[in-house]
């Protein structure tokens, strides 16, 4: 089974055929691009203008990183033995000084050496640039050949070149000693990655086939030994390992030896596995980081606080969720508004209405036109600016929510079915409604929002570091009393990062606190609320994701 990838290419687009004839296929499309910097791709479009040193760097990290990627995929395909036959003219850190140009597609610019052949000859400034990038190569060529060794992974590298007389064009205007260094130099790297993997390098030959044929009988028959060593090093060192046999006239090939892992990463393996991130942690970022589906136009939340004759405060918001980048008109209508209807468990009617028109029927209270002015009361829709709320009162338990998104013509966009549970929140002992997340952008913009007793909660759970939150929190405490709240911010493994307070809100009943997010680094995260020191006092979990 063979497979073909390009450096440019994905790992994931990588599969494995027994059709040789779409393998020779891809064969022939190779491009030879060495020290050629005119961009084929957007990709290459974008460092195309960059001196051409940095040019050469970019493009060794594209080919390495491949390499070292496709290792990792061909590592996970089976435990055998594995073959990465590397079609490369080699790998160099260093350009000779004709070649440093400030812009890599044009020759010459800003480059006083260009038209000069002996330009770093007999240069000690050369010499200790080019032991420095051959040091950076050695380490650069390190990490593809541990990483191949780890993965069970057989580099053979083949230089397409045949039997190459010259590195560099005569255009280029490199003096002859120059040029032999690098070519010399380059086609030693491919043989650093195959000596290093039990490979073979194909170079500095014009019989390609006989080094193919070489590849399928590695591949075809081998042995696949394993063994404990006795002294388990972890000295970070290189240990050589030598394999013989006792059959005469036998040629032995096996690799050479293997890195040993240094006492941190030998206490790194051997450490028990990490706890398990909690579930109730995990549901919170879940819930955050959860994306709409594409066919979803709105984003909803709903919270719970303490109503009326034992009754609980259901507040239902949405928001339409925003065009992303690029998103071409469906010509659909816009959601307007959300029509809700709440029903109990046993099909009776606790709620339906408008949102943001003013209710058309609820159980318990007449409807009323909404304002931004006076608080949300049973039946009361908000405004349709940001987002939109109405607030009703349902008994505890199960509640099904029928919401249908209707555009400015009434005609239904999107709907759905939905099944909440209510909870009760007439207890004794300290009870947590669900926390209610308002953000400011600026300062004026946050004070404002904090001031505001009855300020729509939004739905989104994604900010920005530039942004600061309001989290609203229900506390209620025997008697009519506030309990005293313990706040902390936990990353997403579940550890405690650190506490923040809760301070009175302006509304009765309620707790707020406030949490700027420039100091957070992008993650996800989850505030944890309590009201108490035991496992099973109440506590809310709210997670949120931080952008850049």
């Amino acid at each position: 089974m063979i497979g073909v990838m390009y450096p440019l290419e994905s790992t994931s687009s990588v599969r494995m055929t027994r059709n040789h004839s779409a393998v020779m296929r891809g064969l022939q499309q190779f491009l030879g691009r060495k020290y050629e910097y005119e961009p084929k791709n957007q990709y290459e479009e974008t460092y195309a203008h960059y001196p051409t040193e940095i040019v050469e760097k970019i493009r060794n990290q594209v080919s390495m990183s491949a390499i070292k990627a496709l290792i990792v995929h061909m590592g996970s395909l089976k435990e055998g033995r594995k073959a990465l036959i590397l079609v490369s003219e080699g790998y160099t850190n260093i350009i000779p000084p004709q070649m440093r140009n400030a812009d890599a597609t044009m020759p010459g610019l800003g480059n006083p050496a260009a038209r000069d052949p002996l330009a770093g000859s007999n240069d000690i400034n050369e010499d200790r640039a080019a032991w420095s990038a051959n040091l950076d190569m050695d380490q650069d060529l390190r990490d593809i050949y541990d990483t191949a060794n780890k993965n069970n992974v057989a580099i053979y590298a083949v230089d397409p070149r045949g039997l190459p007389g010259f590195e560099f064009d005569i255009n280029e205007n490199v003096n002859i000693q120059t040029d032999s260094k690098y070519l010399t130099s380059t086609m030693d790297t491919l043989r650093v990655l195959a000596d290093n993997t039990d490979g073979r390098a194909i170079v500095n030959r014009n019989d390609i086939a006989t080094g193919m044929k070489a590849i399928t009988r590695d591949q075809s028959a081998y042995y696949l030994i394993g063994y404990n060593s006795t002294q388990a090093p972890s000295d970070g060192k290189f240990h050589e390992i030598k394999v013989r046999v006792k059959r005469p006239g036998v040629q032995v090939r096996a690799r050479k030896g293997y890195w040993a892992l240094n006492q941190e990463q030998t206490a790194r393996a051997l450490a028990p596995p990490k706890a398990a991130v909690p579930k109730p942690v995990e549901n919170a970022i879940a819930s955050a980081t959860a994306r709409p589906s594409k066919a979803t136009i709105v984003r909803t939340w709903i919270g719970s606080s303490r109503g009326e004759n034992g009754k609980t405060r259901v507040t239902f918001t949405w928001e339409p969720l925003p065009k992303s980048p690029g998103d071409r008109p469906t010509g659909r209508e816009e959601p307007a508004r959300v029509s809700l209807m709440a029903l109990g468990a046993d099909g009776s009617l606790v709620f339906r209405g408008r949102v943001p028109d003013a209710a058309l029927a609820s159980a318990g209270a007449p409807p009323a036109a909404g304002s931004d002015a006076s608080p949300p009361r049973q039946g009361q829709a908000a405004p349709a600016r940001g987002p939109s709320r109405v607030v009703f009162d349902a008994p505890p338990g199960k509640v099904q929510l029928r919401i249908s998104v209707e555009g400015a013509s009434s005609q239904v966009l999107d709907s759905e079915v939905r099944e909440i549970a209510v909870p009760d929140l007439t207890a004794a002992q300290p009870t947590l409604g669900t926390p209610a997340v308002l953000r400011g952008r600026t300062l004026p913009e946050f004070n404002r929002v904090k001031a505001d007793a009855d300020a729509v909660p939004i739905a989104v759970r994604e900010f920005n570091r530039t942004e600061r939150l309001l989290i609203r929190i229900p506390a209620y405490g025997p008697g009519g009393t506030s309990p005293v709240l313990k706040v902390h911010v936990l990353n997403r493994a579940g550890s405690t990062m650190n506490e923040l307070q809760a301070a009175p809100s302006p509304k009765a009943g309620e707790q707020q606190i406030e949490l700027p997010l420039a100091s957070f680094p992008p993650g996800e995260y989850v505030i944890e609320i309590k009201a108490g020191d035991q496992d099973g006092d109440a506590k809310e979990l709210l997670g949120f994701r931080v952008t850049g």
